[in-house]
Parts: structure tokens; sequence; C-alpha cells
């Protein structure tokens, strides 16, 4: 279903709200931006600002979790009658697989992650949103609520790992590190 234009605007002003965000914090570096700077930046005022984020940190990680529901889209389209690790495994190869290669702008915001460790309460954040959701898909597919919990937990800190190896070892590449985290 197509969204209309008024959603599709929204849509478009947070997206552009993130891009400001990211930019400006990987310039200038996350404590040194303000929420108004971000808001001139895309050309809102500070009070749109607060009606699509609630500070800076959650308008930096807003890819981060486009990519996670992204994930969770993934593996709600995998066959009903997989197994779960196998839904996972083949949500996580997908993921990647999408495109030709992974988008400078989130490989510069890991990197600024990593060198700004207080920044990590906000990804926590971003992945424990998405946690629950994949839990419950999980558990859809047989797994009882404790095994879906710890299924989707395990899963994300494998992504995780594999995505900060990477950036630590970028010899190889984000899919190929990310199966061997899974394995």
């Amino acid at each position: 279903m197509d969204p209309g234009p008024r959603e599709r605007k929204k849509s478009a002003t947070r997206l552009a709200l993130h891009e400001a965000a990211l930019r400006l914090a990987l310039a200038h570096g996350p404590d040194r931006v303000t929420v108004e700077a971000i808001a001139d930046a895309a050309g809102v005022s500070r009070r749109t600002f607060s009606n699509y984020f609630a500070g800076k940190e959650e308008a930096i990680f807003y890819g981060d979790l486009l990519r996670l529901r992204r994930l969770l889209d993934l593996v709600r389209d995998r066959p009903a009658d997989e197994p779960p690790r196998t839904a996972l495994a083949g949500a996580a190869a997908a993921l990647p697989a999408e495109s030709d290669r992974l988008d400078p702008a989130w490989v510069a915001q890991r990197r600024l992650l990593r060198g700004h460790p207080s920044l990590v309460a906000h990804q926590v954040a971003a992945y424990a949103a998405v946690e629950r959701d994949l839990a419950a898909e999980v558990a859809v597919r047989g797994a009882g609520e404790l095994r879906s919990r710890v299924l989707a937990a395990t899963f994300l800190a494998a992504l995780r790992a594999a995505t900060q190896h990477w950036l630590e070892h970028p010899d190889r590449t984000l899919a190929e590190w990310v199966t061997e985290a899974l394995s």
C-alpha cells in the first residue's frame, strides 16, 4: 500500500532530520551538536524536531532503527515453517544482499559510535525496541517464550559484534563476518 502525501512528507522530514543529525555529529562530534543546529540544517523548527525525535541521539540512531525494522521484515518474509534459527540466519544474509554496497552514512555512523561510547546506550535502545518484536516473530515459529527471547537477544548481539568486528577488520565483507558470528 502506497502511503499518502502526508505520510511521505513526514517520512521525508524524519529522514532529513536524521541525515542532518548524522552529518553534524560526524563533522563536529556528537557532544557539540545541538537540536537547534539539527533543526536549522534540516530547514525545520525546533518544535518540528521535537515532533519526530526525543533528542539528538535518537535522531542520530534513526538509521539503525530503520535497518533493524528492515531486518524484522525480512524475518517475517521467510517461510512460516522455517525453524527460528534458519529464518534469522536467512534474514541476516538477505539484508546486506539487498544492495551492492553498504550505505556510507551507515558505515560512518558505526565508526562514530565506536569513537563515542556515550552513544552506546542509544544504540542499545534501538536494538531493544526491535528485540521484543523479533522475539514475538521467533515465538510464532514454534519456539517457547523464553527461548524466543534468548534467540532474539543473542541474534542481535551477534549482529552487533560482527558489525563492530567488521569496522575493525574490513578485510572481509560484513556479510562474511555476520555469517561467521552466527555459526
